[in-house]
């Protein structure tokens, strides 16, 4: 991936599309210019690499080759994806890992923790490196040194069951690599968020993602039947039967735990065959609040579409924009895509049954254009993203979830603590919102920010985001559905888990890991034995 912005270099767009630049000049009030950008061997490292001594253990732990302290892989592993780490990146002095390790087995990641407890050194696994809430950064909490343990050497499938639907991956495994795999065998694990061209499987289970595909297939987490896990303290092998009752389900105990309680090395997924058939549709709703009705009732009646969601007014309005369609993004109202997929005849069953409830519920059939527009370019954001942060332009995301009943007050709230929060930076601002993700009893909600943040914009938009955590706890949200909880948003998982349940994960943690060398930070707010 590019060093100091999103996936592959060739892919970054230089330009800004037209309509964007359009969009953005009569939001921000002046035309976006693009910026110098910091080469990589201009960047000055203000953390040292560790000492001889840490380098030889750990070296002979997992080979001379697989302990890298060059300044190259330090500053490529020294954070995550999202917009403050991006800003962070960008900057001449930066913080990195004392030295970057890659083991190539499960023996090598034991032998790594015991040396990092031994010698006091802190460890930050690192999957594909496309965190977006913190939880990747070199934060030696009170230790001497970090180290980013990068799992790409423990990759690959290492057994499918066709008769089950079951496959068994190591973690590193990337998830292009994954789906290719197991396409060769007929078969399918359907996960799809934004970061699936570059997230690893091992990723994706530590920090509970979810898929664009979730409303046909699951979040990852429900399709996880079993873990191998590394910690300081122990391996464990979990996941036995596809149901047990064999007392609390300890898989789930490692399912978003983000890398704070040990490391996950291998990953026993649920698949299924190859879709024989893929439908896209739209459609066109007044407004969001008739729009998000018409997916609870889709939801509600099961009629089975794989991707369904929603775009407020204004993310519609960018959206057309992105597609050169000036005059259109003036246009109101709300667009949802929908696909469906599955076995020969099925999923035109079930197309037609989603269809007749959202037309029922006051949407309007659009052009299919609309949804295949969107799945041809679903990957493709963050790269539009840092374009606009190269022109001078803050923009990020975030996002909650709260039931059905719940939804509007929701949105209501974070849409204007981001207003008052934007508007007392002095930021002229536009908010995007969309339905991502669906469940019978509720939804996620996706907001999409863009503003003239002046100054610092990592530090002008911490006050902002702080505000917003506030507002989503307070009106009952989840502090996040899918992004995790990382080093952003650790201090506000009292408020949603309570200061009992903050106890018993403390308590895990000083079982799993008692010198404290895991992720210092993440999960668990500092100060919280973490």
């Amino acid at each position: 991936m590019r060093w100091d912005g999103w996936g592959d270099p060739s892919r970054a767009a230089e330009k800004l599309p037209a309509g964007v630049t359009l969009l953005l000049t009569a939001v921000l009030g002046h035309r976006p210019r693009r910026a110098e950008r910091l080469r990589l061997d201009d960047v000055e490292l203000t953390t040292p690499v560790l000492d001889a001594a840490d380098v030889a253990a750990l070296a002979a732990a997992v080979g001379p080759d697989d302990v890298r302290t060059d300044h190259d892989t330090r500053v490529r592993h020294a954070g995550g994806k999202s917009t403050p780490d991006l800003v962070r990146r960008r900057a001449r002095r930066q913080a990195a890992p004392g030295a970057v390790v890659l083991p190539g087995s499960e023996a090598d990641v034991a032998a790594v923790l015991r040396i990092a407890a031994e010698r006091g050194l802190a460890v930050v696994p690192f999957g594909g490196g496309t965190a977006v809430t913190g939880g990747l950064g070199p934060d030696a909490g009170d230790h001497r040194g970090a180290i980013s343990l990068d799992l790409r050497r423990l990759a690959g499938l290492e057994r499918l069951d066709e008769v089950s639907g079951e496959a068994t991956f190591r973690a590193g495994t990337r998830a292009p690599t994954a789906e290719a795999a197991l396409a060769e065998r007929g078969f399918e694990l359907g996960h799809f968020p934004q970061s699936f061209e570059f997230a690893s499987l091992g990723g994706f289970a530590a920090m509970r993602s979810s898929g664009q595909n979730s409303a046909g297939y699951g979040r990852f987490d429900a399709m996880v039947t079993g873990l191998r896990v590394v910690t300081p303290t122990g391996t464990l092998d979990l996941g036995r039967a596809p149901g047990s009752a064999a007392g609390p389900d300890l898989v789930r105990l490692f399912l978003g735990s983000e890398g704070a309680l040990g490391v996950i090395t291998r990953v026993r997924l649920r698949v299924h065959e190859t879709p024989a058939e893929r439908h896209f549709d739209a459609f066109t709703f007044p407004d969001f609040r008739t729009g998000a009705d018409a997916l609870r009732r889709v939801t509600q009646a099961g009629t089975g579409p794989t991707v369904i969601r929603l775009s407020d007014e204004a993310e519609t309005a960018v959206s057309l924009a992105q597609a050169g369609s000036i005059g259109k993004a003036l246009s109101k109202g709300c667009t949802a895509v929908v696909l469906h997929e599955g076995p020969a005849g099925v999923a035109r069953s079930r197309r037609d049954a989603t269809a007749a409830v959202l037309t029922a519920a006051g949407g309007r059939p659009a052009s299919r254009k609309l949804a295949e527009a969107w799945h041809r370019g679903r990957f493709g954001a963050p790269y539009l993203r840092d374009t606009l942060l190269e022109h001078g332009v803050f923009a990020e995301t975030l996002e909650t979830a709260t039931t059905w009943s719940e939804l509007h007050a929701l949105r209501t709230a974070v849409t204007e603590a981001l207003t008052t929060g934007l508007a007392d930076a002095g930021a002229r601002h536009r908010v995007l919102c969309h339905v991502s993700h669906v469940y019978p009893t509720g939804a996620s909600l996706y907001f999409t920010v863009v503003a003239g943040l002046p100054g610092d914009m990592a530090a002008a938009w911490e006050p902002v985001k702080a505000r917003v955590n506030d507002a989503i706890t307070a009106a009952g949200g989840t502090i996040s559905h899918h992004h995790g909880v990382g080093t952003d948003h650790a201090p506000w998982l009292e408020r949603e888990i309570g200061e009992h349940g903050l106890r018993i994960l403390r308590a895990v943690k000083k079982e799993l890991d008692p010198a404290g060398i895991m992720n210092p930070g993440t999960l668990l707010p500092v100060g919280s034995g973490a």
